[in-house]
């Protein structure tokens, strides 16, 4: 039985928002526990290939926080569906961030996209977020207990900083959580790769 994420989310009002450029706190060595409190920033770019934000992964007790940032008009007002995928790869942005290739999954057999679907979720799988107003800046935190940021998968949790990385992909509408195969999320808007 796959074990049910812990998903938040808070938005927040920003003065402003400032670039980042990789790793903050030296990741776990392969085979390792990841350090509490480890983190890597990455940068979150858009379909033009232009920086829009940043993101934050820490490491927590039992998962990772994910702080976004983001420069005002990176999104478009609405919800947007935020997924883990496979790959840390950004660089294919004007064909849609696909070579982030597919959700993180556990492994499992028969394992489905969703949050809210019984048979799912998947590793990837995070709550969606709300831009309300595009003209200033914004920010968001996630939370996920299906992953970790280890070089191997570490109780239960998948690995972010494996030997593909993994990206942060952000999507043009709201995941219902449940139909696959992504929710009915649209378009992959922006990407933010996560590697050590």
């Amino acid at each position: 039985m796959l074990k049910l994420a812990l998903s938040s989310l808070a938005l927040v009002a920003l003065a402003a928002c400032a670039p980042a450029s990789g790793p903050v706190d030296t990741p776990a060595a392969p085979g390792a526990s990841p350090a509490l409190g480890a983190s890597v920033e990455s940068r979150i770019v858009n379909a033009a290939g232009a920086q829009v934000g940043f993101a934050r992964f820490r490491e927590g007790p039992a998962g990772v926080l994910i702080t976004l940032e983001f420069n005002p008009r990176a999104l478009t007002p609405g919800w947007h569906g935020a997924h883990l995928h496979e790959n840390g790869d950004c660089a294919d942005f004007a064909a849609g961030f696909k070579a982030s290739g597919a959700h993180m999954k556990h492994g499992m057999e028969g394992e489905v996209h969703g949050l809210l679907n019984p048979e799912g979720p998947e590793a990837g799988d995070l709550a969606n977020i709300f831009v309300a107003d595009t003209d200033g800046p914004f920010a968001a935190e996630l939370y996920t207990t299906m992953v970790t940021l280890a070089s191997d998968a570490h109780e239960g949790r998948r690995p972010l900083l494996g030997a593909q990385g993994a990206a942060l992909i952000l999507h043009a509408n709201a995941d219902d959580h449940a139909s696959q195969p992504i929710g009915g999320a649209g378009d992959r808007v922006a990407c933010a790769v996560i590697k050590p």
